[in-house]
């Protein structure tokens, strides 16, 4: 995606969304759905990890927002879960916050995470906003200003065995399904997009995160990890995405299958 086109995506404005809070501390859960309905979203809170998965499996909330600290099923294990079956935004809001916990996190398939201490709601309706439009995102109607172009072409008309389509989400090596978290979904298409381009990872860190950065340059390696093993394990090889020493990353082209 070209510079220009990221301009509408800044200024977008998210909407309502129905938002799955997970959190055991009865008073802060009730602040947290206070502040989301202010902010004109619909909110349910929950206080373990299991409720939660049957909570989500009944009603496929827009937003999960995950604390770490939960009786029965932890917040990592419930994210782990929740990734098996979903690309739900998740945001963890936590009490552990040194980097190893914040990168576990990521690692998982989190879209932000947010230190209790110290505790801001108005920071944590920010960190919502902002993942709420980024997801939704990909699914913004065309300007009606916006030029002609023609349409993409079909999954089974690209000329590689690379299938990625933004509109559904979804990514496969010669048909076989990646199984891609959100963050690794578009870490994948904004190099793919551009075979032998070199990002830096400031710039890759800037395309996944926006201006809510949860961690430092260093998830990004986490995440290219996650994605060279996921590409790997699909057939295509752990080096479709190569390391350019001291600068980021880039997509190495794939050859005809």
């Amino acid at each position: 995606m070209d510079d220009d086109a990221q301009l509408p995506h800044l200024l977008l404005e998210p909407g309502p969304a129905r938002v799955l809070v997970v959190e055991d501390e009865p008073k802060l859960a009730a602040l947290l759905a206070d502040y989301l309905r202010v902010a004109g979203h619909e909110a349910e809170c929950v206080a373990d990890g299991h409720a939660a998965l049957r909570a989500w499996a009944e009603r496929r909330h827009d937003l999960v927002l995950l604390d770490l600290m939960l009786p029965g099923l932890d917040g990592l294990s419930l994210c782990r879960a929740l990734r098996a079956i979903t690309a739900v935004p998740i945001v963890m809001l936590t009490a552990r916050a040194d980097e190893a916990d914040r990168l576990a996190g990521l690692e998982l398939g989190a879209d932000d995470y947010i230190a209790k201490n110290p505790f801001s709601p108005r920071e944590v309706m920010a960190r919502v906003k902002a993942v709420l439009r980024r997801t939704r995102s990909a699914q913004r109607p065309q300007r009606v200003d916006a030029p002609a172009v023609p349409p993409p072409a079909p999954l089974p008309a690209l000329p590689s065995p690379l299938q990625v389509d933004d509109k559904g989400w979804r990514a496969a090596w010669l048909g076989r399904d990646l199984d891609l978290t959100p963050i690794e979904f578009r870490l994948l298409s904004t190099l793919a997009a551009q075979p032998g381009r070199v990002y830096p990872r400031a710039q890759l860190l800037d395309l996944l995160h926006g201006d809510a950065r949860p961690a430092t340059e260093r998830a990004v390696d986490s995440h290219v990890k996650n994605l060279r093993r996921k590409l790997d394990q699909a057939g295509a090889g752990s080096e479709r995405i190569r390391s350019v020493y001291g600068v980021g990353y880039c997509y190495q082209a794939c050859d005809r299958a």
